[in-house]
């Protein structure tokens, strides 16, 4: 499945000059990173949230959001954020903001995990 690149672009000057942000093929679309953790991402046209557990239930109260079901069982603290809740930047920055927070609240990732092969990009 595609992505949009015309999104993708507007989530990289939503994040600004980061310097732990990095980009990776994942999902069939694209995933943004933030210190190696999965912060937000695209499939089609639709934005994936990394919310976390604890915002989890709050963010599905928002207009336009889903929960990520991609396998067919949600992930909790992932959510989808359909297009026209992500039509105003002022949204989809907020959005950014949400996951690239969370992101950056984990641990870093070990180095036997940074080590691990990864499926080449499709």
């Amino acid at each position: 499945m595609a992505f949009d690149p015309g999104l993708a672009q507007r989530i990289r000057e939503a994040l600004g000059e980061r310097t732990d942000l990095s980009e990776r093929r994942m999902f069939g679309g694209i995933a943004f990173m933030v210190a190696d953790h999965m912060a937000v991402g695209i499939v089609g046209d639709v934005l994936m949230v990394r919310v976390g557990p604890q915002r989890y239930a709050q963010a599905l109260q928002q207009p336009f959001v889903r929960p990520m079901d991609f396998t067919g069982k949600p992930l909790t603290g992932y959510v989808y954020v359909d297009p026209p809740g992500i039509a105003e930047d002022a949204a989809l920055a907020a959005w950014v903001a949400a996951g690239a927070g969370f992101a950056a609240t984990l641990p870093p990732k070990t180095k036997a995990a940074a080590r691990r092969p990864r499926p080449p990009a499709r």
